[in-house]
């Protein structure tokens, strides 16, 4: 392809669609979403039944601590070498696909698949890469991944980079250009999904409308220093940061087998497959990401973050009145948990002024290195958030809404948010698996 997108930390991939395009069986949500709900996974191994799945691709994070843990990552590979030769895939495809996504909740999100240079992406703090992370990266949490994609026939993306792009110069025109033909997939999706249409965008002419426009994109987000702000990650930080390990690791085995330089330039390991979302798309919403204590004495962490935080606690009546409470402030958070048979209630009000997720999470960490046996998880969505809390011995933390206004200001000055600040929609409108790629020969 002559078309070029290097300069953009961009490459078009040659991507892998499935012959039968049954959306429903075929496409399942980010694995790490449900990492508590064990039932959801079941649910969808029962709908895609014996027909070819992306389920069979992946490994959902409910299952990372699992015993068998390592037969299900073989499986995977095994699933993997004979999709490829079992003529479950369409022949490759050099192209970007355009999508349209309405999730159940009503809302429709645009999005662009392609595929970025890992050497174009750091996930340190204060990087001025092309893309940059977000969120605070748990070096702990990638080695679990790494052991998934290295070696790995195949990638399936559920990474998510925001673009900065108010004036609708990536996204939003790629959508123009695609549109022009008709859908190389349509259908509704599992669980709770709601639907998704894709198209192709691999006409040459129309892809050097891309580039142009891509380029007012890149001198739009040139900062004064001259470094490039041209995407953030939005989901799937660490698998994004597990690429890069996965192909720094493989590129220095390149290099000490005497690997020519285009060789190492082309290799696919270099590059991951994602979608790239227009942070002011009205189908974006950025959720909080909840958190549950377990193990853990609810009253005594009430009171440990009121004191930490200067916060004034608030008894309130019902799940949604507490709801409410904390979503008409961005400076207040709330509890539920279970105290002698009854659901309590307690809203935080403080004065902070910042993203409040960046004074709470140290006060958390603080809270659960002192206190034996306490552990944390991370939650999408305020009914799986409310379920848990249901359980002996956890507490339930809801925290507000994230603003998206001047976010990469505030990435691009104060480097990463803490770890888990926010997500993009509820825990059914994340990224589902659908498009594939070669990784590993």
């Amino acid at each position: 392809m002559s078309t070029s997108f290097s300069d953009y930390g961009m490459i078009l991939p040659r991507i892998l669609l499935p012959k039968e395009k049954d959306i429903k069986t075929w496409s399942v949500v980010a694995c790490d979403q449900y990492t508590q709900d064990p039932e959801y996974w079941k649910k969808a191994a029962e709908t895609a039944g014996e027909k070819p799945s992306t389920l069979n691709l992946i490994l959902p994070e409910v299952y990372l601590g699992a015993p068998d843990r390592r037969e299900r990552i073989e499986k995977i590979r095994t699933s993997m070498k004979e999709y490829m030769a079992g003529g479950v895939f369409d022949p490759e495809e050099e192209q970007f696909i355009y999508i349209e996504r309405t999730s159940a909740f009503g809302r429709t999100r645009c999005g662009l698949v392609c595929a970025i240079d890992l050497d174009s992406y750091d996930w340190k703090p204060f990087s001025k890469n092309l893309v940059r992370a977000t969120e605070a990266t748990i070096v702990d949490r990638i080695p679990p991944r790494k052991e998934i994609r290295k070696n790995a026939p195949l990638e399936l993306p559920h990474i998510m980079l925001l673009a900065n792009d108010s004036t609708r110069l990536i996204v939003e025109k790629a959508g123009q250009l695609a549109k022009k033909n008709a859908p190389v997939y349509s259908g509704e999706m599992m669980m709770n999904g709601g639907s998704i249409k894709g198209w192709s965008l691999k006409d040459s002419s129309d892809l050097n409308v891309l580039k142009n426009s891509l380029g007012e994109y890149k001198k739009l987000n040139t900062e004064s220093d001259g470094s490039v702000f041209m995407f953030a990650v939005g989901d799937g930080n660490h698998s994004l940061a597990t690429a890069k390990a996965v192909w720094d690791e493989y590129r220095a085995e390149l290099e000490k087998s005497g690997a020519s330089k285009e060789e190492i330039e082309n290799s696919s390991v270099r590059y991951a497959l994602v979608e790239i979302v227009n942070i002011y798309d009205e189908g974006l919403t950025f959720e909080p990401i909840h958190r549950v204590l377990f193990n853990v004495d609810a009253e005594k962490l009430v009171a440990f973050c009121a004191e930490k935080l200067g916060a004034q606690v608030e008894d309130v009546a019902c799940p949604r009145c507490m709801e409410k409470a904390v979503k008409s402030s961005h400076a207040d958070f709330a509890f539920v948990y279970q105290k002698d048979g009854k659901e309590e209630h307690k809203v935080l009000h403080t004065q902070i002024k910042e993203l409040l997720v960046s004074r709470l999470q140290p006060v958390l960490d603080e809270f659960i290195s002192e206190n034996a046996g306490v552990e944390i998880d991370y939650i999408h969505g305020t009914e799986e958030l409310l379920r848990l809390s249901k359980k002996e011995g956890a507490a339930s933390i809801m925290l507000p809404p994230v603003a998206k206004d001047s976010f990469f200001e505030t990435i691009g000055k104060g480097g990463p948010l803490p770890r888990k600040s926010f997500s993009m929609g509820e825990a059914d409108e994340k990224r589902f698996y659908l498009e594939c790629r070669r990784l590993f020969d």
